[in-house]
């Protein structure tokens, strides 16, 4: 009995329908509807259809498509069970007449084709003086990769439930959104209306004639205790591009105005070896982008040594029009005397009112570089030149300058030793005859004054810190016996000249890596270790 009744199961569900798509329809919400006002079309099949989806691609060559959505349910009705999948996406026409959305197919089933009819604008005089879309565009006549500035206003004379704004399109051009939205109020025709605004920069890629297509407004405003579903569409625009010039060279720049000036401090045309001098440009360009200025090129000049500094880069949009900036500055530090002349900048760009290749200029300006007085004042200190002299066979250098002296260098320094021992003479006896009297300290060398200024530097090496390393610096320079900085550092060695310079750049740049203060140190510690070898073997002839 059980087998029977198993088998009676299994029977009549092998007989049950697989619900087979036998119907397939589709319709609209909306006919007519109005252009800039979305409809939603609805393709349905009565029963299941997996892994099914009709295609929809023809549709976008008329309307404005969302992504398709699928969905499916199944009923069962006095014993008797049913199953529908419906597709659903939102359509929006931008132009007026009758069109048609043709037939789907599913399963091998077709729909029928759906006979559309859009209306214009103008037969909706009331809609429009609830809500409205003005558009405008500055300038409207472009050249390829040039800027324009779209403004967008929606009007809203009626409180606002919900809605959506779209954004413009146009063909081979590239089109942003500036900023946020504003919002504001107008009184237009006597009529008080909210105004939201927004702003797009459109930059075309092609030349040609195009047509750039407003936003689309669809949303749900309140009249009285219903909720109105209200649409709303600007003009469209027809923008002639112009192709970028065959003649022209260098960075493309179209804009109606472009200036370039630049700022020195200090001021002076007359400065001193070692002064650093920060030289400020900046790039000023109507109707292009801030990514589209180019970099400016600064000559290098024999004489000065050029340290970039970071380059900033502004936008903003006034009267309509979009203003773009580029600000550089540069650290010069003169290296030599003279008088030097540093070539004049020229800027390449496009004026697109004149339609003429023209050219942001800087003169050239000639600056005279004086030499430190300090480092005539100063004599030399004889530390200093003793690491040139010494070399990795020093031993032998010093044997072979004793073995070339005439005698009377050998007189000269037996007198000296002479002096030496009658001064020693005097001061122990007159030590002996005041025994109460303390000793006066002895005067402390220059030594020790370098040490600490070098540990001073090693500290700050380690924490690199180029302000406490030029601190160092210069306390290593006074100890040594200069007054200033830049006296003692003409007296090094061109690598260690090259690194203080860098150094001094640095304090004047955001550019922290141009500088390496480890090997700074390591030659300025070997530089000092050197000069003590040397000291100890010139003074041991001495004694």
């Amino acid at each position: 009995m059980v087998t029977r009744l198993l088998g009676s199961v299994i029977l009549l569900i092998t007989m049950m329908p697989v619900w087979a798509v036998d119907q397939l329809s589709a319709s609209v919400d909306k006919n007519p509807v109005l252009v800039g006002e979305y409809f939603t079309l609805t393709i349905e099949a009565n029963g299941k259809v997996s892994g099914e989806i009709p295609d929809t691609s023809a549709l976008s060559s008329q309307f404005v498509t969302s992504p398709i959505s699928t969905s499916s349910r199944t009923s069962i009705i006095n014993g008797s069970m049913s199953s529908t999948t419906s597709w659903q996406m939102q359509l929006l026409s931008r132009k007026a007449g009758e069109f048609t959305i043709p037939s789907f197919e599913v399963a091998g089933h077709q729909s029928r084709p759906i006979k559309l009819k859009v209306l214009a604008r103008e037969q909706d005089g009331e809609a429009q003086q609830n809500i409205f879309i003005k558009t405008e565009l500055k300038p409207d006549t472009l050249h390829v990769q040039q800027a324009a500035l779209y403004t967008v206003k929606l009007y809203l004379g009626q409180d606002l439930l919900d809605g959506q704004l779209s954004a413009p399109q146009m063909q081979d051009a590239q089109i942003a959104q500036l900023g946020k939205q504003s919002e504001d109020y107008e009184i237009v025709n006597g009529r008080r209306y909210m105004v939201v605004t927004r702003e797009y920069l459109v930059q075309p890629q092609k030349s040609g004639t195009f047509t750039l297509e407003p936003p689309i407004f669809n949303g749900q405003i309140r009249e009285g205790y219903r909720r109105m579903a209200v649409s709303a569409m600007g003009d469209s625009i027809e923008v002639e591009v112009q192709p970028i010039p065959n003649d022209y060279a260098g960075t493309w720049l179209p804009s109606e105005l472009v200036n370039l000036s630049e700022e020195w401090q200090p001021s002076d045309q007359t400065v001193m070896v070692g002064t650093p001098i920060t030289r400020t440009l900046t790039l000023t360009a109507l109707g292009v982008t801030k990514e589209q200025l180019p970099d400016i090129q600064v000559p290098d000049v024999d004489g000065f040594r050029t340290y970039p500094d970071e380059t900033d880069r502004k936008q903003m949009t006034r009267d309509g029009r979009v203003i773009s900036q580029l600000i550089a500055s540069y650290a010069l530090l003169p290296q030599t005397p003279g008088t030097y002349t540093l070539p004049e900048i020229k800027v390449p760009w496009f004026n697109t009112v004149i339609n003429k290749v023209q050219y942001a200029t800087l003169p050239s300006k000639t600056i005279e570089v004086k030499a430190d007085p300090n480092q005539v004042s100063v004599a030399p200190a004889p530390v200093v030149t003793a690491p040139q002299q010494i070399t990795t066979q020093a031993e032998p250098q010093i044997v072979i300058q004793a073995a070339d002296k005439t005698w009377l260098d050998w007189a000269l320094i037996a007198s000296g030793y002479v002096l030496w021992l009658i001064t020693l003479a005097i001061w122990f006896v007159t030590r002996q005859s005041s025994p109460s009297k303390p000793a006066a300290p002895e005067q402390t060398s220059k030594t020790p004054d370098e040490a600490e200024a070098l540990k001073q530097l090693k500290r700050a090496t380690n924490a690199s810190d180029t302000a406490a390393c030029y601190q160092a610096l210069k306390a290593l320079a006074r100890a040594q016996g200069y007054a200033h900085l830049t006296a003692w550092r003409h007296q090094l060695s061109p690598e260690l000249q090259n690194e203080i310079a860098k150094l001094q750049g640095a304090l004047y740049s955001a550019n922290q890596e141009s500088v390496d203060l480890s090997l700074l140190y390591r030659l300025l510690a070997t530089q000092h270790k050197q000069v003590k070898n040397a000291k100890k073997q010139t003074l041991e002839p001495l004694y």
